[in-house]
C-alpha cells in the first residue's frame, strides 16, 4: 500500500511538473531580435511588428477602441518590445506602428502573408497570435460581424484550418456569454483593492495593474491550458465591470 501511495503521490508530482513546464513555454525571450537594426521599418518588417499591425486591424474593426482594449494593447506593445535591445524606443516605434496601421485597411493581405513566411515552419505561433487576436475582438462583451470577418481573413491568410479557427472562437464565445455576476458599489471597490474615499486617479492606476496582471503575456506566451485562460478571461470581465460600476457612480 505504501508503494501505491508513493507512486501516485510521484504520478501527481510529474503532472504538476509537465503543466509547470506547458506553463513556461516561451514562444519569444528578452532580446530575441538583439542583431535587427532599431528603426521603424526594420521593427515594421519583423514579425511582431507585423503581429502589432494586425492588432491595430482587429482593434478598429467594429470602429472604437474602449478603455480596456486600450489597455491590454498597451501592455501588449511593454510585452513585445522586450524582445529587442532598446525596448523603450521599440515600444513607442509599435505604438507608431499600431497608430498608422488602424487607419490602413488594404494591406491586410500583404501583412499576413509576409507573417505567414516568417513562421512557415511555426504553425503553433501563428495559432497563439490568432488566439490573441481573436481574444481582442471579444474582451469588450461585443464581437461585431466587422471583428469576425477580419478574423476569419487572418485565419485564412495565416493558413489556419477553420475548424481550428471556429473552436477559438466559440472558447471566447462561450466565455463572454456569461456576463460576470452582478455586484454592489462596495464589492466592486472591494475587486478593484480601492476604497470608496479614494481618488479616481488612484483607482484606475490600481485598475491598470490588474489588468497588466491577467492580461495574455507574448512574451510568455503562457501555453497555458483552456482552463487558465477562461479563469483569466473572466476575472478581466470583472475587473473591467467593477471598474465601470466605479467610473458610472463618480459622474
Amino acid at each position: 500500500m505504501n508503494l501505491l501511495f508513493w507512486l501516485f503521490i510521484g504520478y501527481i508530482f510529474y503532472r504538476i511538473f509537465k503543466g509547470y513546464m506547458r506553463f513556461q513555454q516561451h514562444y519569444y525571450r528578452a532580446g530575441q531580435f538583439s542583431g535587427i537594426t532599431i528603426d521603424k521599418e526594420q521593427i515594421a518588417s519583423s514579425e511582431l511588428g507585423l503581429f502589432v499591425a494586425l492588432m491595430a486591424k482587429v482593434a478598429k474593426a467594429d470602429g472604437r477602441i474602449d478603455e480596456l482594449e486600450a489597455e491590454l494593447i498597451s501592455n501588449t506593445f511593454t510585452d513585445v518590445a522586450k524582445a529587442f535591445p532598446q525596448s523603450e524606443r521599440v515600444r513607442e516605434i509599435l505604438k507608431e506602428i499600431f497608430s498608422t496601421e488602424k487607419h490602413t485597411t488594404d494591406n491586410i493581405d500583404e501583412i499576413c502573408i509576409r507573417l505567414q513566411q516568417l513562421t512557415q515552419r511555426e504553425p503553433q505561433k501563428r495559432i497563439m497570435m490568432l488566439t490573441f487576436l481573436t481574444n481582442l475582438a471579444f474582451i469588450d462583451g461585443h464581437f461585431s460581424s466587422e471583428e469576425e470577418s477580419i478574423i476569419l481573413k487572418i485565419a485564412t491568410l495565416l493558413r489556419i484550418d477553420s475548424s481550428r479557427i471556429e473552436a477559438i472562437m466559440q472558447q471566447f464565445a462561450q466565455i463572454h456569454k456569461t456576463p460576470p455576476p452582478q455586484t454592489t458599489l462596495n464589492e466592486a471597490y472591494g475587486l478593484l483593492g480601492a476604497d470608496k474615499n479614494e481618488e479616481m486617479k488612484s483607482i484606475k492606476k490600481k485598475y491598470r495593474e490588474l489588468v497588466k496582471k491577467y492580461h495574455p503575456d507574448m512574451m510568455q506566451a503562457k501555453g497555458a491550458s483552456e482552463e487558465y485562460v477562461k479563469d483569466a478571461t473572466q476575472k478581466m470581465q470583472k475587473i473591467n465591470a467593477a471598474y465601470e460600476m466605479i467610473r458610472e457612480a463618480r459622474k
